[in-house]
């Protein structure tokens, strides 16, 4: 096979040239310690209810054990820096706060649609190659393949850090036959720097560049699916979908230009700061209407007004009590179990009531639970 004079800096042009931010090569083998650190977590039960993990193990250590025919893997960043310090919220009691990257339009759409345009001019160029594109869609351990390119590092907080992108940077790959030349890995530049581990508000770091999901905001309010365990409730804050304060206070974001995101990331105006009051009235409809087009539609109503009600027990708003009152009846147990919580935090005097009643009718334990097991710790101070 006769390849192009410098493919591999016309691949990277091309991707600039379709919005990507950051662009590197790795060889197929380039991450041979992924797998056994893999496992290790996996074995930790440090994954929670991600079981889906465990079925497709063996295929994440290695791109080969997924395609064996790849030789070489581009990796691909697209940069969603935001305009604005997403910390900001974290004193609004009244809103919800969204994870900047699910506040605008659904990366796994915006960040195909530029990996098989790159795809179709590799084919293009190179006619006898063979590829496949991935966007968090199999098993494929991005993160480590992208430090093996060269794009960044990952972090102490697991996630990839770039010198000139920071934390901001949504990734996908292009696994392909052709043998082409890599780039120098990425180099650890963390340093003594641990300001993102004490950002975490649940320690979900029990060391430097380890992660358990179960204590991580972003996979209780995204990922988990029944009743959030009580001692996470008021670490949670207002935080309704995922979280960026391990992101956010990495100094290397002071490199990252919001001018370089992709537009398709901007923040639309509903999912910006979300009043929790709207949150709370969602039924099924409403849900598929407001989220359509983004990531934050695949966790379901239920889940969503489960963590917007775990918001409003943590707000201190006693405006807030009638829409809280209304769930106490949803049909999802996960829901009014989280209503109970919440009516404990607003309103100690109405829970004790309420409880007395609906203890007897209540048919799932969980939410029996929350009624006779639960105390809310620390009430806030009530407003309004």
């Amino acid at each position: 096979m006769t390849l192009p004079l410098n493919l591999e800096q016309a691949i990277k042009q091309e991707a600039r040239a379709l919005g990507f931010a950051a662009c590197g090569i790795a060889r197929a083998d380039a991450a041979p310690h992924a797998a056994p650190r893999l496992q290790t977590w996996l074995d930790e039960g440090a994954h929670g209810d991600m079981l889906w993990m465990e079925e497709r193990s063996h295929q994440r250590g290695s791109p080969a054990s997924l395609w064996p025919e790849v030789r070489s893997v581009i990796m691909l960043g697209m940069s969603y820096a935001p305009a604005a310090d997403p910390l900001l919220l974290a004193g609004e009691p009244d809103v919800g706060r969204i994870s900047v990257y699910a506040q605008g339009q659904d990366y796994h759409d915006v960040v195909k649609k530029a990996l098989k345009a790159l795809a179709r001019w590799l084919v293009a160029t190179v006619p006898d190659s063979n590829l496949k594109v991935f966007v968090d869609t199999a098993p494929v351990m991005e993160k480590p393949l992208a430090e093996a390119a060269g794009i960044g590092w990952q972090g102490k907080h697991t996630n990839l850090v770039s010198r000139k992108d920071g934390s901001w940077l949504l990734l996908g790959a292009i696994m392909t036959t052709l043998d082409l030349a890599p780039d120098a890995p990425g180099d650890t530049r963390c340093g003594s720097c641990d300001a993102c581990l004490a950002a975490c508000p649940t320690n979900a770091f029990p060391a430097p560049f380890r992660l358990d999901a179960r204590r991580c905001i972003s996979y209780l309010t995204i990922e988990h699916k029944g009743p959030i365990p009580l001692e996470f409730r008021r670490p949670i804050g207002n935080r309704i979908y995922g979280c960026d304060d391990c992101l956010a206070v990495c100094p290397w974001n002071k490199f990252a230009d919001a001018a370089h995101a992709n537009r398709a990331f901007a923040a639309r105006a509903e999912l910006a700061a979300p009043e929790l009051a709207d949150l709370l009235q969602l039924d099924d409809a409403a849900f598929r209407q407001i989220f359509s087009g983004s990531p934050i539609k695949r966790i379901g109503r239920d889940r969503m007004v489960r963590n917007a009600l775990i918001a409003a027990g943590n707000s201190g708003r006693r405006d807030l009590l009638p829409h809280v009152l209304a769930l106490l009846d949803d049909e999802a147990s996960v829901v009014r179990g989280a209503a109970a919580w919440a009516l404990s935090c607003l309103d100690q005097t109405r829970f004790e009531a309420e409880s007395r009643r609906r203890i007897a009718i209540e048919k799932d334990g969980d939410v029996r639970a929350e009624w006779t097991d639960l105390d809310c710790l620390a009430p806030l101070a009530l407003t309004i």
